[in-house]
């Protein structure tokens, strides 16, 4: 058996040895080398530093490809079938049981607190998928043990799982996203509604008019989500969150703060139920978790002015729930890779910004919306202008409504970066 895996980084290093464990003759082309080249070479698997090298156009049992390369892609493009590598892990993990987590926001903070739930259930819950965990390096690691496995799943990783079926699946929102890889904005809310003739369980926000509008003639198993919808299953009540007719938690207990973190919760919560996770076991996780790196994390304050990494932000949705959970002034520091869609929805907030800072190609873009931002060429640049010009009581924030990929490789390189020059101002 022949596979060709188009794209290394995690998913494509992962794909590869579990493919090669399988049995299968693999070939890994990639654009760049990377640091496991030896081991990887060592298992058996051909490695090409070329992924655009026609003599590779042959007979192929599976064909994969790393979720970020487009579906044009010049060696992509030559072969009928492509699958990713969430389709490959499922192929040889039979006995998971996958709650699999989809939306444009709020995604990687759902997934996160879903497998801190599932750990008190059992030591050998998995976390994985798009929250930066290949699931087939998983599967090569761990085998086909039963196991929950909270999946944080994107719409690139599901195109090519024709047969992928989780046990449950949560739809968290749908807003204009990777506008540079759909032609439609519907292009893109469909590839995350595609797999729902397969999903044994469907959890969706009841309040989304654009999920309600594309599932609305779903026929399986469903359990809606409101935050102030009582006709929902699950809906907010005052200070509490109601499912079938009692508390599923107080709001007041939450550490997170925001109705998107609420949302986030509750849908936490269904899947977590759904586990068979208890009640007591939810509500202790639930009541102690503080958030995931790179969302609103605080990093430190000094002399008065408290910094905040938001580097998850990829997207004006993201930013957005940023600016609405301060109340102080901001000094903002965005831009980064242009993914053409639209900032609009940011120009509101523009009363709580003291000062902005633009970096990246979608720097004058932004700039459209606020014609007052200073545009920089790094975001060193940026911290460093704003730590001079914010005072005692200012926040400063890194929330850049948009991809990293023109200057980093990818939002937590972004984050981690601002984190550690924060930590380096006197």
């Amino acid at each position: 058996m022949k596979a060709l895996i188009i794209g290394g980084a995690r998913s494509g290093l992962g794909c590869a040895r579990l493919l090669n464990q399988q049995g299968y003759d693999v070939t890994l082309a990639t654009n760049s080398d990377f640091s496991e080249r030896s081991e990887i070479e060592a298992l058996g698997i051909k490695v090409l530093l070329d992924d655009k090298d026609m003599s590779l156009v042959d007979a192929y049992d599976v064909v994969v490809k790393n979720p970020g390369i487009p579906n044009d892609h010049p060696l992509v493009s030559q072969f009928d079938t492509v699958l990713n590598e969430i389709e490959i892990a499922s192929m040889f993990s039979s006995s998971y049981d996958y709650y699999a987590i989809s939306g444009t926001n709020g995604k990687t903070t759902t997934t996160t607190l879903l497998y801190e739930m599932l750990k008190e259930k059992s030591d050998s819950a998995m976390l994985a998928g798009n929250v930066g965990y290949a699931l087939s390096q998983r599967v090569y690691e761990i085998g086909n043990e039963k196991c929950d496995v909270a999946l944080e799943i994107s719409a690139f990783q599901m195109e090519g799982t024709p047969t992928f079926s989780p046990k449950v699946y949560a739809l968290l929102n749908l807003s204009p996203d990777h506008m540079d890889r759909y032609e439609e904005v519907d292009d893109y809310y469909l590839a995350k509604c595609k797999i729902l003739p397969r999903v044994g369980l469907f959890v969706r926000n009841f309040d989304d008019k654009n999920i309600m509008r594309l599932t609305k003639n779903f026929e399986g198993p469903c359990i809606n989500i409101s935050l102030d919808n009582t006709e929902a299953d699950v809906y907010r009540q005052g200070k509490q969150v109601i499912y079938k007719g009692s508390v599923l938690f107080d709001i007041d207990e939450l550490k997170i703060v925001g109705d998107h973190n609420i949302m986030n919760a509750m849908f936490a919560c269904i899947l977590a139920l759904e586990a068979g996770v208890t009640l007591n076991q939810i509500q202790t996780v639930l009541y102690s978790f503080v958030g995931v790196e790179h969302r609103i994390e605080f990093v430190r304050e000094l002399r008065g002015v408290r910094y905040y990494n938001d580097s998850k932000a990829t997207n004006p949705e993201s930013t957005e729930v940023c600016l609405k959970a301060f109340d102080k002034p901001i000094l903002l520091l965005a831009g980064g890779y242009d993914k053409h869609i639209s900032f609009d929805l940011l120009k509101p907030y523009t009363p709580k910004l003291k000062k902005i800072y633009l970096f990246g190609d979608s720097a004058l873009q932004l700039k459209e919306i606020w014609p007052e931002a200073i545009i920089v060429e790094t975001m060193i640049e940026a911290i460093n202008l704003a730590s001079n010009d914010a005072v005692s009581g200012d926040v400063v924030v890194l929330s850049p409504a948009c991809a990293s990929y023109d200057q980093f490789d990818n939002f937590e390189e972004r984050g981690n970066i601002f984190k550690e020059t924060i930590k380096t101002l006197q």
